[in-house]
């Protein structure tokens, strides 16, 4: 009947079913069910993904009308406002070329090639009012099937466009699209080529900011041209772009580079190369302090300590596969007595050689190996960031050998680290379980025991976790953790892989009950990842503002005068070798408002105030960087106060 009629039949998100014309599209559907909806959509879900309003639909679509701030309508208005701004700097910098410009988390950027010039602060103050002005002139966002390829090329070229053209010629068997600017009049303004969908109008876009300006290189290719990459960002409404706006201050507040100068943390040295990490005294005891706690956390559940070299024939990354797939991440060679030798991108290759030093019994399982291993993986320049991003570093990484029948049991306890890791650290947490890749190794029926073995950890333990289908590694499927910092950004955390890859390929066994070998099962795992990020996380997490149990600096002694110095220094001392606090005494001739304004930029969780009531009473004044001034307390109070802070790791 459909057929016959010549209609086409969509489903509306309230279980609706509306007859519509064959070729209507999503504008046809919005105006069909009426006039205002019409007025205000600006894209739709069409069977789950984003389209514009010009997209036809077919019998049987499942269509979802968006206005604005509905899910996914952010993605619509970003990718617009990425086009107007484009067209700005084309504008103002006719001599501009453009390359690519993508929608990111929280915002968009767009790549440009301007000869002589350097774009800087001033230029985005005018880009944005340029931006304004196309926004107020309604210019309406045009879907164009590109007819002639081959001459839209040779156009593209003519304009000295030559990243269009060469994108198009790439895409150029994809149907692909140019997205036209017209004038009210359909007067073609501008153009890009992109897949789209976008708004139907620039009048949606009232509220956007042009970020920074960085550099970057043509497909990320040093080799390649130097671009100029613009950062911005858009909401709906002002106070989402205010509120977005105040995260960034906060969040450039927060930025463990600058802090690192303010509390004498960390160094990057230019003589020594970029992406390696100095520890200062500060950062290093911060260090010890988290490592002390984590040997202690696997100690209690029964991991064993190993170490590893940092270097290592070619041939164990031959075997585990690394050279292969991982080559390119991996330091040149060095030769020894003739042989190729390798820097460690990995830690895993040599537990493994730990494993089969000697044969193993089901009952020597699960054995569960940790190791504080320093690693080194090359990474573009470019990309290098403080701590967070660097060459050599240092992973808590755990290899768990166990049999099938106690995979599950080894996840549940992997789970239970992590929870308590999070709730120690301070962090709130969302957890993903990452499935099958298209490319893999191995059989469905080990990958089916994998992702079962953590799928019933989860429900074990009554974690609630999304699935991020396709998101495993290609030799296994994985729990991801993803860390919530102070302000609500999301970092990579811990990760949890089941590994029936490097098993295989380096044959590792057991002698089963039956007294035959089987395949061991290896579970990769990481809590912090490596230190260095995860300190840096943290860094930015407290800003600064480390908890008592992990301050550098846990107490600062300041006797108000020398004829205090005698008490100040009992005070000290009896900190320092009995209750193992660490301590100093700020024993100089400033101003006793000075100290206190010196230790709280140091951040010092607790200024203790000595004058003559203190030495009289065998008192401190006691001052918290936070609270304040908490008053006078009898030294032994004071020293109950501190224990129970540092004993009980709280964020105080």
């Amino acid at each position: 009947m459909t057929n016959t009629l010549n209609l086409i039949k969509v489903k509306l998100p309230d279980g609706n079913v509306k007859e519509l014309a064959n070729d209507s599209t999503v504008n046809d559907l919005a105006a069909s069910i009426s006039p205002k909806l019409a007025k205000v959509a600006i894209g739709a879900m069409v069977n789950d993904e984003l389209k514009d309003l010009s997209t036809i639909l077919a019998d049987g679509d499942d269509v979802k009308i968006l206005k604005e701030n509905d899910e996914g309508s952010l993605e619509l208005l970003r990718h617009s406002c990425a086009h107007v701004m484009a067209q700005a700097v084309q504008r103002l910098f006719p001599q501009a070329k453009i390359a690519i410009g993508p929608t990111i988390e929280d915002g968009f950027y767009y790549d440009f090639e301007i000869n002589n010039h350097s774009l800087n602060e001033d230029d985005l103050t005018k880009i944005e009012q340029e931006m304004l002005k196309i926004c107020k002139e309604e210019q309406n966002l045009v879907r164009f099937n590109i007819p002639d390829v081959n001459k839209q090329i040779n156009d593209f070229m003519a304009q000295g466009e030559k990243f269009k053209a060469e994108l198009l010629d790439e895409h150029k068997n994809e149907c692909p699209t140019l997205y036209l600017m017209t004038d009210k009049d359909n007067k073609i303004i501008w153009n890009d080529l992109c897949r789209g969908p976008h708004l139907p109008n620039t009048k949606f876009i009232k509220n956007f900011k042009l970020l920074k300006v960085s550099g970057s290189y043509w497909r990320a290719n040093e080799h390649n041209e130097h671009l100029q990459r613009v950062y911005a960002t858009a909401f709906w409404t002002k106070n989402d772009l205010d509120a977005y706006l105040k995260r960034i201050e906060e969040a450039k507040a927060r930025d463990h580079r600058n802090l690192t100068k303010q509390l004498d943390l960390f160094s990057i040295h230019d003589e020594v190369g970029p992406g390696l990490i100095f520890w200062h005294p500060n950062l290093g005891s911060i260090r010890t302090t988290i490592e002390d706690y984590w040997r202690a956390e696997h100690r209690a559940r029964d991991y064993e300590f190993v170490y590893t070299p940092h270097i290592a024939s070619e041939d164990l990354f031959a075997i585990s596969g690394h050279l292969v797939s991982y080559g390119e991440n991996m330091y040149s060679s060095m030769d020894i007595d003739d042989k190729p030798y390798r820097v460690k991108p990995m830690n895993c290759p040599g537990h493994i050689m730990i494993y089969k030093s000697k044969l193993r019994s089901y009952r020597d399982l699960p054995l569960r190996f940790f190791e504080l291993g320093t690693v080194y993986r090359y990474e573009r320049s470019g990309v290098l960031h403080g701590m967070m991003r660097v060459r050599g570093f240092t992973q808590d990484d755990s290899h768990i050998f166990c049999t099938p029948e106690t995979l599950t049991s080894e996840i549940n306890g992997i789970l239970d680290l992590i929870q308590s890791m999070a709730k120690t650290f301070g962090f709130n947490y969302k957890v993903y379980l990452s499935t099958r890749p298209e490319k893999y190794l191995g059989t469905d029926e080990e990958w089916e025991l994998a992702t079962s073995a953590l799928t019933n950890a989860l429900n074990l333990r009554e974690i609630a976790y999304e699935i991020d289908p396709g998101g495993g590694v290609f030799y296994a499927p994985k729990i991801d953790v993803k860390l919530y910092d102070a302000i609500g950004r999301e970092w990579q955390g811990p990760t949890i892989q089941v590994d029936l890859n490097l098993p295989n390929r380096f044959d590792v066994n057991y002698i089963g009950e039956d007294g035959n070998k089987h395949k061991v099962i290896m579970v990769h795992r990481a809590v912090l990842g490596s230190l260095e990020r995860f300190i840096g996380i943290l860094i930015e997490h407290y800003a600064g503002a480390f908890p008592t149990w992990l301050a550098p600096v846990q107490v600062m002694v300041i006797p108000i005068s020398d004829k205090h110095l005698e008490f100040a220094n009992n005070i000290y001392t009896k900190l320092k070798t009995e209750l193992k606090a660490r301590v100093k005494i700020d024993t100089g001739s400033e101003t006793l408002n000075y100290k206190i304004r010196q230790a709280q930029l140091e951040k010092i969780p607790y200024m203790l105030i000595i004058g003559d009531k203190e030495v009289e009473n065998n008192q401190v004044s006691v001052r918290h960087r936070k609270d304040g001034n908490l008053g006078n307390m009898d030294v032994a109070k004071f020293f109950d106060l501190l224990i129970s802070v540092i004993d009980g790791k709280t964020n105080t």
